[in-house]
């Protein structure tokens, strides 16, 4: 396939030509200003193949006409920033390349020939490269995924970046019948959310859900009786007044440890429990599972009366509510500057 790639710092591997205009000569592409990517497609040598981008690019590049990347790497080029094609070890993962029944995909370095179902309409080209829609490449991706949890971490981060709504995804997956891996799709789908900011945020939903409590809210700004923003946790039980937040690594060093000690007092002042979640908590999560319980307890001990908090959610005139992705996607760019900069 011949690609005329648009998007900047990616390079198109091209083929050979016999003039050296448009490629290099069979001399060339034999010598060490080349490398090869694929059979008859070729980059500059200094050209960095482990670039997510330019691993995509070389993958599809291989492919025969009427292929699409698909699946995770679609996402990515799509604009899906938490689609970073490695493994949980790091491992760069294969490109998965959408191909019918009636082509076949020469062996590529990094990609992954997929023969798959394509509706009509569900190819398009971006940035001069043909992926599937995301609604097909997410549903793609979970119906591959190893754990529900997986799957539903999938979603919300595609929810993230706006890419697809429940509304529009939904509707694709009735359209799947008995496809392998289509019930997984469905759990996950009902267990989604679009507010989630992190896939940590989703997997502490999960254990939250899975430990038998309450679904809590994701993201709710929290107001003080005079509709001043106090805090936004990463999720919130209202009805129990205990907050979950993830501390990753972005909270290490001085900096950010001084911030978080300012919003665990906030907690504190406004009567809200705190549990904490930390990365080496993934080790074994019974121990965040049980200082939620705990935490649960604590809050009911204290049996505050509900009517009398000092925090609302009620969302003051002046807030503009960014917790669907249909909200967020009638944003002007002045009020995504604004109203989205903590996803920048």
């Amino acid at each position: 396939m011949l690609l005329h790639v648009t998007r900047p710092g990616v390079v198109a591997p091209v083929a050979v030509d016999p003039t050296g205009l448009t490629g290099p000569t069979r001399k060339q592409a034999r010598g060490p200003r080349w490398r090869g990517t694929s059979a008859n497609r070729f980059v500059p040598a200094g050209v960095d193949p482990t670039g997510l981008e330019q691993r995509i690019v070389e993958a599809i590049a291989g492919a025969p006409d009427g292929a699409a990347v698909t699946g995770w790497a679609a996402l990515a080029w799509n604009g899906g920033r938490w689609f970073t094609g490695t493994t949980a070890t790091g491992a760069p993962m294969p490109v998965p390349i959408a191909i019918d029944d009636h082509r076949t995909l020469v062996r590529v370095p990094g990609a992954l020939a997929c023969h798959d179902w394509l509706f009509d309409g569900e190819v398009t080209t971006v940035d001069g490269i043909p992926i599937t829609v995301p609604e097909r490449s997410l549903s793609f991706a979970l119906r591959r995924a190893l754990s529900d949890r997986s799957a539903i971490e999938l979603i919300d981060m595609a929810y993230f970046d706006d890419l697809t709504s429940p509304e529009l995804f939904g509707r694709h997956l009735a359209r799947l019948r008995s496809r392998p891996g289509v019930r997984r799709a469905r759990r996950a789908f009902g267990r989604a959310d679009e507010n989630a900011w992190s896939p940590m945020e989703s997997v502490m939903r999960c254990l939250w859900e899975e430990a038998g409590l309450d679904l809590p809210l994701t993201n709710p700004p929290v107001f003080d009786r005079d509709g001043k923003h106090l805090l936004t946790p990463d999720l919130l039980d209202p009805t129990a007044g205990v907050a979950g937040e993830y501390y990753g690594a972005v909270h290490a060093g001085l900096g950010p440890r001084r911030r978080d000690l300012v919003r665990e007092d906030l907690y504190r002042d406004t009567g809200i429990e705190l549990v904490p979640m930390m990365s080496t908590d993934m080790r074994d999560t019974g121990q965040f599972v049980r200082r939620l319980h705990r935490a649960y307890g604590r809050a009911s001990a204290r049996g505050a009366d509900p009517d009398r908090r000092t925090w609302t959610l009620e969302q003051p005139d002046w807030w503009v509510d960014t917790s669907t992705v249909e909200r967020r996607r009638a944003l002007s760019a002045y009020e995504r500057a604004t109203w989205l900069r903590h996803r920048s």
